[in-house]
């Protein structure tokens, strides 16, 4: 069975860094892109960053700059890294142990994590 837990996350003041990391069973990521999203309380689930199994990585405009995504396969763990946090990047945190792309190019995930909360203070 899958299973997909996020750490890392706690309160910070705006401009100070957080690291969260993403630790799976039941999955093996070395052929996966794997991703981060987060959901702030009354809005959709937005994903921030995505890494694929070379290595290339994506982020959305709000993150880019400021957010890395990296991972290691051999401990089936994914990271982000985020530096100079905004109260804007207040939300819960998931990790994806396997984003899916469709026939016209959209990604989707198939498994999330419980998430980790992070709150960034002003």
């Amino acid at each position: 069975q899958v299973q997909l837990v996020e750490s890392g996350g706690g309160l910070v003041q705006a401009g100070e860094s957080l690291r969260l990391s993403c630790a799976a069973s039941g999955i093996i990521f070395s052929f996966n892109t794997v991703a981060w999203g987060r959901q702030a309380p009354g809005k959709q689930r937005e994903l921030v960053a995505r890494i694929t199994s070379g290595g290339s990585s994506t982020y959305a405009d709000s993150v880019k700059g400021r957010f890395a995504i990296s991972r290691d396969n051999a401990k089936n763990t994914v990271y982000l890294q985020m530096n100079s946090l905004k109260p804007e990047d207040t939300a819960v945190y998931y990790c994806c142990g396997n984003l899916i792309r469709d026939f016209r190019g959209n990604y989707y995930c198939g498994s999330w994590g419980q998430g980790t909360q992070v709150t960034v203070s002003s």
